[in-house]
C-alpha cells in the first residue's frame, strides 16, 4: 500500500514530502527549504533509474535531486505526518514545475 507523509528537519529548515511503496521505499520525494518553501528537490525513483540507465544521472540529480536511500522503516528520529495522495500531488506538481522552469 502506498503511503504519503511529510517530516520537518528544523536544523536545515526543510520540509520533506515522501511517497513510499508498501515496503517503505521512497518512490517520490520533495524537499522545500526555508520560510518561502523553495523547492530544492522533487525526485522520482523511476526517473532516477531511467537517467542512470541512460548515462544522464548527473543531469537528473542537478535538476531534481535524489530519493532517500533507505526504507522508511530504517529511519531514526523522524516524526512523520500522514498526508493524502491529493496533498502530496499538489506539492509534487508545484515543486516539479518550479524546478523544471529554473535556469540551468
Amino acid at each position: 500500500m502506498t503511503t504519503w507523509m511529510r517530516c520537518y528537519w528544523d536544523e536545515e529548515d526543510i520540509w520533506f514530502y515522501f511517497e513510499a511503496d508498501a515496503e517503505g521505499w521512497v518512490i517520490r520525494q520533495v524537499e522545500l527549504e526555508g520560510p518561502e518553501l523553495t523547492p530544492i528537490a522533487a525526485a522520482s525513483l523511476s526517473e532516477w533509474q531511467r537517467a542512470y540507465d541512460a548515462g544522464r544521472l548527473v543531469e537528473y540529480d542537478s535538476g531534481f535531486g535524489v530519493t532517500a536511500e533507505l526504507p522508511v522503516s530504517e529511519w531514526e528520529g523522524h516524526d512523520p505526518e500522514q498526508l493524502t495522495s491529493e496533498e502530496f500531488e499538489e506539492v509534487w506538481g508545484s515543486a516539479r514545475r518550479q524546478l523544471a522552469s529554473r535556469p540551468s
